[in-house]
This record gives structure tokens, C-alpha cells and sequence, in this order.
């Protein structure tokens, strides 16, 4: 029997977004997207100048103005560094308010930032900084000049060089302008938060993975405060006067062994995000529970996706707890193999979020895009309603 694709139209059920059109080339867009993250943010600064944008749990805190203002003076320093425009810069900050500087700077300098954990083992380390060709490391003191920013890149320039590590080797996968404002936008539409200003505490964030970046970004976007911890002091999570939580279920469900939610913490949380997690179904029930006032969402998304592409409706949490969610966000599915007719084989994405290749490997870009779709090596199962279940542990026909 050969091989066949079977593709699952984009449901409008759970997440229809009206701001989607679909191009000439059959892919759903935005399409009035600004054309860079760095105008995307300019808008939300002078918008939104005296709100607090980033914290650190009982640490230090920047309003927007603030934060651009030495965003600005840290690509000012990488300027005065010789960093020119598509150059690559790596990120080794630990989790803070500076790691968001550091970041925003590489932005504003016209480079392309290139996310690296400090965690990480030395070797780690040299092989990603030494394969995106980073010209520059910003990791402890960061560079400060005369205040720089570059507002003249494209949507189809690269804007992030993420590295994934799933297939066995360093990879780094290239993240367009279009690709990371596309994932925020859905997001933001799959919050539906407005602009009066929620404060997202992301706890133990893994900066270094894109899905991370995204969650910050997108509060950063919509006049929020994104607050950043390490810490998992669960009664620090109540004072912080958090509104939206965004952690691992694993995390969640640790921290309830040994401390039970607050009365304030159950009425406050609107929106508990575990994206990437495979909480089962008596773990759900757990933490439904635990925050019964929040409506709950488990996402899935791969580097290659922008970190983002399924989300399991707040709704659908109990009932189909063993599904990793629908597309969402101009995503699209499909099945590929002998079985893809009878709802079964290898889980293909295309959309606006996903990548446009890998870095400097032409013969795994070309095996891994066809055809508009990501292969993303994943077998996997869909129903009539949309809904992907990872069969883990199948060959992929």
C-alpha cells in the first residue's frame, strides 16, 4: 500500500480568527501583522510607557519606557562592538529581568538573538554558540552605548535562531519575523485578555526554548507584566497578585504535594497554561480543583512550530485528556503514511508559525519541509473533530 496525505481543515469550532486570510500559496496569514518584532514592540512601549513590563519575584522591576530605554543602550553597546545587521548574538543570561535587556538589545542592534542556558554544560555551550556563528556573547555585564535601534527589518528576514536538540545533534532552526509576530498574534487572540494590563507569572521559564519566549513576548504586547521566578515557594506565587500562571503541570502538581492553593490564589488565577505537558487524566482533575476559577489550557508546539500549533480547548481538558489539542493559529494538520486514511501516521503541521528551514543544513531542511508541511517525525492520531493524540512509541509508516 503507498503512502498517502490526508490533510484536517482548520477548525473555526474552538478558535476561529477572523484576521486570518489564506495567501497564494494556501497558507493561513495575519494580515495586518507590523512587519518586525521590534515595531511590534515600539508600538506596545509608547503605548503602554509607564506600565511595569518585566519583574523578578520580589526583585527588581522595569517599567516599558525603562525597558526600552536600556534595550536600546545595550544594542547600542553591541554597536560599538562591531555586531552588524543578521549577525548572530548569543544569550547566555540567567532568567531576570536582564535576560529580557539582553534580549530586546540583540533585537534593536538589527541581530539575531540565540537563546543559550547558562545551566547548560560547557560543551553544549561552545557547539551552539560556535554553530549559529554568534559574533558576541552577552552573558554576565552587558554592553551599554548611545542608544541604537534598527526598525528597518522585513518579515521574511530571520528574527530568532532557536536550537533543538530532539534529533540527537545540535540544530538550530531558523525563526522568521513572520513566524514569531504570527505565534504571538495567536496567542494573544487564544487569550482574549484585552489591553488592561493582566501580569502573567511564568515560573521557572526555559528561556533558551521558543515556546518560553512567545508567552513572554505576548504579554509584553498587550500592555501586561510578565513576571519572572525561578523560586518555587508556592506562597510567592499568591503575593505576587499573579492573574495568569504559566508553568509545567509537573511543577503545579509538586508544588500542591506540599502546599495547598490559597483562597486568594483559587479567585485570582484566570488562566493556568502547561503548555507542553502531558498531564493525564487524573492529573487534570487535580489541578482543575486546586484552581477551579482559571480556565486551564495544555498546548503543544515544537521549535520548528514556533513553540506553539495545538492547544486542548479549557473545555475539553476532562474529556479528551488524552489529546494534545487542535490546531490553532493558522495552523494546519495532516496525517502522512499507509494508515493516514483510516486517521493514523506521521503528524504534519504547516501554518504561519512554522519555520522556514534549518540552519545550514539544506539536505535535513529539505527531508523535514515538503511541500508547504513541517514533518515532524511525531505518529500520531486524529478524529473527525480535529483532535491529535501523539501515539508515542509507533514507527512511522
Amino acid at each position: 500500500m503507498s503512502s498517502s496525505l490526508v490533510e484536517y481543515p482548520s477548525s473555526r469550532r474552538f478558535f476561529g480568527d477572523g484576521a486570518m486570510v489564506r495567501g497564494r500559496d494556501g497558507l493561513l496569514r495575519y494580515g495586518s501583522l507590523e512587519p518586525s518584532l521590534s515595531e511590534l514592540l515600539d508600538v506596545a512601549v509608547h503605548r503602554y510607557a509607564d506600565r511595569v513590563a518585566v519583574e523578578e519575584l520580589d526583585g527588581r522591576a522595569v517599567t516599558y519606557a525603562g525597558l526600552w530605554q536600556s534595550a536600546a543602550q545595550v544594542a547600542g553597546g553591541l554597536k560599538a562592538h562591531g555586531v552588524e545587521i543578521g549577525d548572530r548574538v548569543a544569550v547566555r543570561q540567567p532568567v531576570g529581568v536582564r535576560w529580557v535587556e539582553a534580549f530586546l538589545g540583540v533585537v534593536l542592534a538589527g541581530g539575531v538573538p540565540v537563546m543559550v542556558d547558562p545551566a547548560w554544560d560547557r560543551r553544549r555551550i561552545g557547539q551552539v554558540e560556535a554553530d549559529s556563528g554568534s559574533v558576541f556573547t552577552l552573558a554576565a555585564d552587558l554592553p551599554e552605548d548611545v542608544s541604537f535601534i534598527d526598525d528597518g527589518a522585513g518579515p521574511d528576514e530571520m528574527a530568532l535562531l532557536a536550537y533543538t536538540f530532539d534529533t540527537g545533534s545540535v540544530t538550530g532552526v531558523e525563526l522568521t519575523n513572520e513566524n514569531l509576530l504570527s505565534s504571538i498574534e495567536s496567542v494573544v487572540h487564544l487569550w482574549g485578555f484585552g489591553t488592561a494590563g493582566i501580569r502573567n507569572l511564568l515560573v521557572d521559564p526555559d528561556l533558551q526554548r521558543v515556546s518560553s519566549v512567545v508567552e513572554l513576548l505576548s504579554t509584553l504586547v498587550i500592555g501586561g507584566t510578565a513576571i519572572l521566578t525561578t523560586s518555587t515557594e508556592v506562597q510567592s506565587w499568591w503575593s505576587s497578585g499573579a492573574d495568569v500562571l504559566t508553568t509545567t503541570s509537573d511543577t503545579l502538581l509538586t508544588a500542591l504535594e506540599s502546599h495547598d492553593v490559597t483562597d486568594f490564589g483559587r479567585r485570582a488565577v484566570r488562566w493556568i497554561d502547561y503548555g507542553g505537558s502531558s498531564a493525564v487524566a487524573e492529573d487534570t482533575k487535580i489541578l482543575r480543583e486546586a484552581f477551579p476559577a482559571a480556565k486551564h489550557f495544555a498546548g503543544w508546539g515544537r521549535t520548528e512550530t514556533c513553540g506553539v500549533g495545538l492547544v486542548l480547548p479549557d473545555e475539553c481538558g476532562l474529556s479528551h485528556a488524552d489529546s494534545v489539542g487542535i490546531a490553532f493559529g493558522g495552523m494546519e494538520v495532516a496525517l502522512h503514511g499507509r494508515d493516514a486514511e483510516r486517521g493514523r501516521g506521521e503528524l504534519l503541521c504547516r501554518g504561519p508559525g512554522v519555520a522556514r528551514g534549518y540552519w545550514n543544513r539544506p539536505e535535513q531542511t529539505a527531508k523535514a519541509f515538503t511541500g508547504g508541511w513541517f514533518h515532524t517525525g511525531d505518529s500520531a492520531s486524529i478524529d473527525g473533530d480535529g483532535f491529535v493524540r501523539i501515539t508515542t512509541g509507533e514507527a512511522v509508516a
